[in-house]
């Protein structure tokens, strides 16, 4: 028997460090916006435009791995690990470390990622992603304007829905959007 410091059996040993937490993100993370609708939102403060908008940092993980989950859980002190159900023919369940709380994003996930830049293309989604809670935390997103804006940036990100169907979302909500912004 050996004392292996790099052996897969010790990997759980040894800290997490910024370097490693941005490669595993580049490769299992992902930074999203989406919107919610909020029936009846026009009579909530928050909500005058229908819409709520959601924002999350997720890193998966299968459940073979999920103790690394927690590990940066508890290396950057906030959000949860949770089951992610599926729906697909996977037999191992999957999991997901989410922060969804926009001081976390904005204070600890969003400064730790400026210091040590993701290397994929997923920099350009991190950049997207903080551009857009930017615009919340500003309290722009309460405007139909503030929502397109919005839209326009998430339309480029990950999945990159079209605008067509984002903007016509709003659109159907808020009619005054159909002259907002050009098609």
């Amino acid at each position: 028997m050996t004392d292996n410091a790099i052996g897969a059996d010790n990997q759980q040993e040894r800290p997490l460090t910024p370097n490693w937490i941005t490669g595993f993100v580049d490769g299992e993370g992902c930074f999203s916006i989406g919107f919610i609708r909020q029936l009846g939102g026009s009579d909530r403060k928050g909500y005058k435009t229908g819409y709520q908008v959601d924002h999350e940092f997720v890193v998966t993980q299968g459940a073979k791995s999920v103790d690394c989950l927690h590990r940066i859980q508890i290396f950057f002190g906030v959000g949860q690990v949770t089951l992610n159900r599926r729906y697909d023919n996977h037999k191992e369940p999957m999991y997901r470390f989410v922060v969804r709380k926009r001081e976390d994003l904005l204070q600890i996930i969003v400064p730790f990622f400026i210091s040590y830049p993701l290397q994929t293309a997923k920099q350009l989604d991190f950049q997207k992603f903080t551009q857009c809670l930017q615009i919340i935390n500003q309290g722009r997103h309460l405007t139909t304007e503030g929502l397109i804006e919005i839209a326009n940036i998430v339309e480029t990100m990950n999945r990159q829905k079209s605008k067509r169907e984002l903007v016509g979302i709003l659109r159907d909500y808020t009619p005054d959007a159909a002259t907002a912004v050009k098609i």
